[in-house]
């Protein structure tokens, strides 16, 4: 059991960020939110709720580093939080957002600098970063401002919870890690951000969640953020009388959420601009986004008035001049974004598939139908689950309209009303539940069965004849099946498999969400079972005892599933000279 006194659970949102703690030493350990000083205005600095995730890297002439300023470090080149993203909304072309969004982004390098995405020029006036680097600075942010305030308890020697969203890769985790210990912080564990949203349900019911929940109920956490649309299933079972969790499906990862509605709401505002003759450059039309999703959540609230005005600065007098103007209206907004993002459709609904075109930009793999209820239909049919109750998180579920249309759509398909699982904070739930899950790792409460959220698979090659253009097949072979615990090793059977030794060889993964029966071992072929192919490994396995590069050397192969919940995978030499470690890279190639 681990020593430390804190438990600190950290939410690195898309969108925010937030913290939570307990302090384990005190006389009734609780769960309490953390705010988070930071840059609030021009040489400002106070404690927020939270923490927008949002790093702005401005030219020396745009603003003074001294404006940016934090008790802890002085003067700075940059600067994350509320001022990076009040003062980006005017420097867009500087600003990074969505930072966790390009972490699951397979298809480029992670560890490139690459953000802010179209930004400044990098050579000429502006510099850029990772999505890895871009998160460790929130996080960094949050351990600098976490040990002002606790001179004597460093974070990096707290036990400290990340959350993640449920659809992460091991990949995207593998990275996730990798950008907490750029920021120093080396002991962390990763939690799936449905189940901490779930976990701070249960510490907020206390006792009372035994009369809420009963054997068969069957939860399913509807989590649509700023970047990601995220379903978990929660199964209550009953175990020799007592009653137990169980994570049981897990969605597809799907960028789909606040910032959608944000870019939807801007396409309005331009076309109404366009009407007046007025035409936007670059920068106006990424300013124009920004100033949108202030103005989403004021007409999405229960007290929105009848319209919110937009403004954007001018670009000067021979393109426009002066401030732009254009008053969304409440009713054409909700109707946008309600009836566009969560429309009402049957339960054999399934989100529309678009051809891709032979050329595309690169870029985030954004969802390529907006409607989350066919998503949603989609997710639910696969998994052959009726909910009977619903957990909301993320903050576009803030919206009593958005929930009340998706709890309209589940009672038609199922027809009875999902139970809602009312009492927690959309804003910070996911920080408060991963604390309240570091003191159940410690023995103190429910904890809900889980573990991986995919199965996972290596690709194995067929050892067959050479046939002119037809390349050796793939099989897929069964790693770690669904729901291997976090900390479990399994031996895989006593396949006779070579590892390719002393020279770069190039190493295939798969995962799947919806095959739960597959044990460690299954071949699969991974087109017909319909696997996902992650970021392939790239590495050079050292030959050693005196074998030569290209060498096949007879393994065994034992998977194993960290405690911050990535993959390792041990090739042991059959001969016992030499054992190997592949492992998902931090080094995108």
């Amino acid at each position: 059991m681990s020593a430390a006194r804190w438990v600190v659970g950290i939410d690195l949102g898309t969108t925010n960020c937030a913290v939570a703690a307990v302090d384990t030493a005190a006389a009734e350990p609780h769960v309490e939110h953390v705010a988070v000083p930071q840059v609030v205005g021009p040489g400002e600095v106070a404690a927020r709720s939270t923490m927008p995730s949002f790093l702005l890297l401005p030219a020396a002439h745009e603003v003074a580093t001294d404006a940016m300023a934090l008790p802890w470090s002085g003067a700075a080149p940059f600067v994350v939080g509320a001022f990076a993203q009040s003062r980006g909304a005017e420097l867009p072309h500087r600003l990074v957002s969505s930072a966790k969004s390009w972490l699951s982004s397979s298809h480029l390098d992670r560890n490139a600098p690459i953000l802010p995405w179209r930004g400044a020029d990098r050579e000429v006036d502006g510099d850029r970063v990772s999505p890895v680097e871009a998160s460790a600075r929130y996080l960094a942010h949050l351990r600098a401002a976490w040990d002002h305030d606790h001179a004597d308890a460093a974070l990096a020697d707290q036990d400290v919870l990340i959350t993640v969203p449920a659809s992460f890769d091991a990949v995207a985790r593998e990275l996730t890690v990798a950008a907490a210990r750029q920021a120093g912080l080396e002991r962390v564990t990763l939690l799936e951000e449905p189940q901490a949203a779930f976990y701070a349900w249960l510490a907020a019911a206390g006792d009372a969640w035994r009369q809420r929940l009963v054997p068969g109920d069957v939860v399913l956490v509807c989590d649509v953020g700023g970047g990601t649309t995220d379903f978990s299933l929660i199964e209550v079972t009953d175990d020799d009388g007592n009653l137990a969790m169980e994570r049981v499906a897990v969605g597809d990862h799907i960028l789909l959420g606040g910032d959608n509605m944000d870019l939807a709401l801007a396409a309005v505002a331009e076309r109404t601009l366009a009407e007046q003759g007025k035409q936007l450059d670059v920068l106006q039309r990424r300013g124009l986004v920004h100033a949108c999703r202030r103005a989403k959540e004021t007409l999405l609230a229960t007290d929105a008035p009848e319209a919110v005005p937009v403004s954007l600065l001018g670009r000067g007098s021979k393109l426009i001049g002066g401030a732009l103007r254009v008053d969304l209206r409440r009713d054409d907004a909700r109707q946008l974004l309600v009836d566009g993002f969560f429309p009402t459709c049957s339960a054999e609904a399934r989100p529309a598939r678009r051809r891709p075109g032979g050329l595309r930009e690169l870029g985030l793999h954004y969802a390529a139908d907006p409607a989350v209820t066919r998503h949603l239909a989609e997710f639910l049919d696969r998994h052959d689950s009726a909910p009977t109750a619903v957990l909301w998180n993320g903050g576009v579920m803030k919206a009593a309209a958005i929930r009340g249309r998706i709890l309209d759509v589940v009672t038609e398909w199922y027809g009875r009303a999902p139970r809602e699982l009312e009492g927690t904070d959309l804003d910070r739930a996911v920080a408060l539940g991963a604390a309240y899950y570091g003191q159940v790792r410690r023995g103190k409460g429910i904890r809900i069965r889980g573990g991986t959220a995919r199965a996972y698979y290596i690709g194995i090659e067929s050892s067959m004849p050479a046939i002119p253009g037809f390349p050796p097949p793939v099989k897929a072979l069964c790693v770690a099946p669904f729901g291997m615990e976090e900390g479990s090793s399994t031996a895989l059977p006593d396949d006779e498999l070579g590892l390719v030794v002393g020279e770069p060889s190039t190493f295939r993964f798969f995962a799947s969400s919806s095959r739960k029966d597959d044990a460690a071992g299954a071949m699969v072929d991974p087109e017909a079972a319909a696997l996902v192919e992650l970021a392939p490994v790239e590495q050079e396995v050292e030959a050693g005892g005196g074998r030569a590069a290209g060498d096949i050397v007879p393994v065994a192969l034992t998977a194993h599933v960290t405690e911050v919940g990535t993959l390792e995978l041990w090739c042991q030499a059959r001969d016992g000279a030499g054992r190997w470690k592949l492992e998902y890279s931090v080094r995108d190639r």
